[in-house]
């Protein structure tokens, strides 16, 4: 398992934006360093229009909390930076802060490989304010990216019906860290291999491939260039054939895989990369098992995605196996999930918690205050309805939920339902308390978890809303803050 530190050799603790140090200045500067705050790291739309999304990161994340630490390198360069009076921009009693800092907050995640909706915490953040702070911008780079690769895999993943879907994304990948992360994303929201041979030493992912255009470019026959393959790997033919003529290709793996056959071997079958890919499968289809390979798969490749592979089902393709690259890595049709990381209650060291909202125009942006957990309802083998509680004000099974952006929307949940609270503990006191769970086991809860909710929900088109409410208690308490912080004009707070 690839760990951060090996990825990156030098610290990681700058990879933050620049008003978080700034703020943590502010903080010691105002000796409030250790006043304890929560932090929640959410989303407010599902990506791709869809109607879930499937957390990953979080082993990044643990890696990077487990190395964090201020080096002489890092002290060095704040050490450096000027204001616009041209001296020193932070004090040295600040940095001598930074550079006895140990890493001392509890954190409470979703597992990798949960099913998660909007409002939802992802991950929470409970300890020193200016340690919270500092990692805002790290975990939400860490766990925005890859939460986004691994939604869009089960997307690519759903759409092939159960077929394998190999991840081809490297080459178009946003550079080799973001490469590295999309495999490993795309393998937990599905995918079967990768073609990215670091990935897979890395990660324990399988990873395919067989050849490219130029090889059979580099002989003067693209018969001659089947024949040489397969004399090279005789264990590994899937044939491209789309090089010159397509169905033409086929007849020569067709022959090629006859002499294979002779020596002791099967072809595994014919890649399609451009053209008609309904059309050229079916024909191609024919031509394999007419020349007596009906086990030889159909794989097919040229910028897939969710909405491309459905319409080639529907069209009877008669595809096996997707090889999905720049559309799945780089989450093409949107480029970036909208995490963000919120404060939601804060205290004095011993006092009571004060907690908070953030107010805005618009009724998505608001937050919500408290320490937050997320009790999911299961009813025979489905899912019904999640329930967002502060772990202070409590909830039972039978509470109410209650919509954030429309309170006449409610729901009671079911009595008789199995529940799970799903932020599960991964630090306390800046130690990590969790076993993770291998990559494999990560893709499994995601799929196992995905197979739970209604279709309704995993439709790619107007996709049915799972029901996601506040609980009552904590509703109420939500209203409260922002009716007070609406009549004074800013942000405020009430002891629970």
């Amino acid at each position: 398992m690839l760990s951060l530190s090996q990825l990156y050799k030098p610290s990681l603790s700058l990879l933050t934006d620049f008003y978080q140090l700034t703020m943590a200045y502010a903080y010691f500067k105002c000796g409030v360093t250790d006043r304890e705050a929560v932090f929640h790291l959410t989303y407010r739309k599902n990506p791709f229009g869809g109607g879930y999304s499937v957390c990953c990161g979080l082993q990044y994340v643990i890696e990077y909390l487990k190395g964090f630490a201020f080096d002489e390198s890092d002290l060095e360069y704040l050490r450096d930076m000027r204001g616009n009076d041209g001296k020193p921009l932070f004090d040295p009693a600040y940095l001598d802060h930074l550079k006895g800092l140990e890493f001392s907050c509890d954190v409470d995640a979703l597992p990798e490989g949960t099913v998660a909706f909007p409002h939802e915490p992802l991950v929470r953040v409970k300890g020193p304010i200016l340690q919270c702070q500092i990692l805002e911008s790290a975990l939400l780079n860490i766990v925005n990216f890859q939460t986004l690769i691994a939604t869009k895999s089960a997307r690519v993943c759903q759409a092939a019906l159960g077929d394998p879907v190999l991840e081809f994304g490297l080459r178009r990948a946003q550079g080799i860290d973001g490469s590295l992360a999309a495999s490993r994303a795309a393998y937990v929201g599905g995918c079967a291999a990768t073609s990215n041979v670091l990935a897979g030493k890395h990660f324990g992912i399988p990873v395919k491939g067989t050849h490219a255009h130029s090889w059979v470019m580099t002989f003067e026959t693209e018969l001659e260039s089947f024949e040489q393959y397969a004399a090279a790997m005789p264990n590994n033919c899937i044939f491209l054939v789309d090089t010159y003529d397509t169905l033409e290709g086929v007849r020569n793996a067709v022959e090629v895989g006859r002499t294979l056959r002779e020596r002791g071997h099967d072809m595994m079958g014919v890649r399609l990369d451009s053209g008609d890919l309904a059309y050229l499968s079916i024909e191609s289809r024919r031509i394999l098992d007419e020349g007596g390979f009906p086990d030889a798969k159909i794989v097919a490749s040229n910028d897939l995605d969710e909405g491309i592979i459905k319409s080639l089902k529907e069209q009877g393709a008669k595809i096996a196996i997707w090889g999905v690259g720049t559309k799945l890595a780089t989450a093409y049709d949107q480029p970036a999930m909208g995490g963000v990381y919120k404060m939601s209650a804060i205290r004095q060291t011993g006092g009571d918690w004060q907690y908070k909202v953030k107010l805005s125009e618009q009724a998505i942006k608001i937050s919500n205050p408290g320490i937050l957990q997320v009790r999911r309802f299961l009813v025979g083998e489905e899912y019904v309805g999640d329930m967002i509680y502060d772990e202070k004000l409590g909830a039972t099974d039978a509470s109410t939920i209650v919509d954030p952006m429309d309170m006449t929307r409610r729901k009671v949940m079911p009595t008789n339902a199995e529940t799970e609270d799903l932020l599960v503990p991964i630090f306390r006191g800046g130690e990590c308390v969790y076993d993770a769970p291998s990559l494999p086991d990560v893709r499994e809860r995601a799929m196992a978890g995905l197979s739970r909710f209604h279709s309704g929900v995993k439709r790619f088109v107007y996709p049915h809303e799972y029901p996601v409410g506040l609980e009552q208690k904590l509703f109420d308490l939500k209203t409260k803050l922002i009716l007070r912080a609406r009549d004074v004009g800013q942000n405020g707070g009430d002891e629970a």
